[in-house]
C-alpha cells in the first residue's frame, strides 16, 4: 500500500504553475497522479506525445482550447481527457488559479516538465 500526502513530494515548476507528482513510475502502478496548479492569468501551449492525460478540476476555473480553436470551459467538477495526445492551450482565469488532479498513462518518472506544443 502506498500512502503519501502533498507535503511528502516536491513541487515541480513547469512554467505556468506547479505539479506535485503523488504517484510516479517508481511506484509501479503504471500511471501517475498529480495535483497541478495553473497560475491565474496564464496561457500554456501543451502536448504530451508519450502519455495520455486526464485532468479533473477541483478548484478555480479556466479553459482548454483545441488546435482548431474550440474552447471548453473548465470549472470545479469538470474533467477533460487528452485521449489522442492532443495539442492544446490551457488557460487559467484572470482572477483565480486553476487546480487540477492530473492522471498520466503510462506513468511519468516524476521530473518531467510540461512540453510546449508545436502548435502553440
Amino acid at each position: 500500500m502506498i500512502v503519501r500526502s502533498l507535503s511528502d513530494v516536491p513541487a515541480v515548476e513547469w512554467g505556468s504553475g506547479t505539479s506535485h507528482r503523488l504517484l510516479t513510475e517508481a511506484d509501479g502502478m503504471g500511471f501517475t497522479v498529480c495535483e497541478t496548479l495553473v497560475r491565474r492569468g496564464t496561457s500554456s501551449g501543451l502536448q504530451y506525445l508519450g502519455h495520455l492525460e486526464a485532468c479533473y478540476c477541483i478548484g478555480g476555473s479556466g479553459e482548454v482550447v483545441t488546435t482548431e480553436g474550440v474552447r471548453h470551459k473548465i470549472k470545479t467538477g469538470t474533467i477533460y481527457a487528452l485521449d489522442q495526445h492532443d495539442a492544446h492551450h490551457l488557460l487559467a482565469s484572470d482572477d483565480e488559479d486553476l487546480l487540477l488532479v492530473s492522471v498520466f498513462s503510462p506513468a511519468l518518472r516524476g521530473d518531467e516538465k510540461h512540453p510546449v506544443s508545436p502548435h502553440g
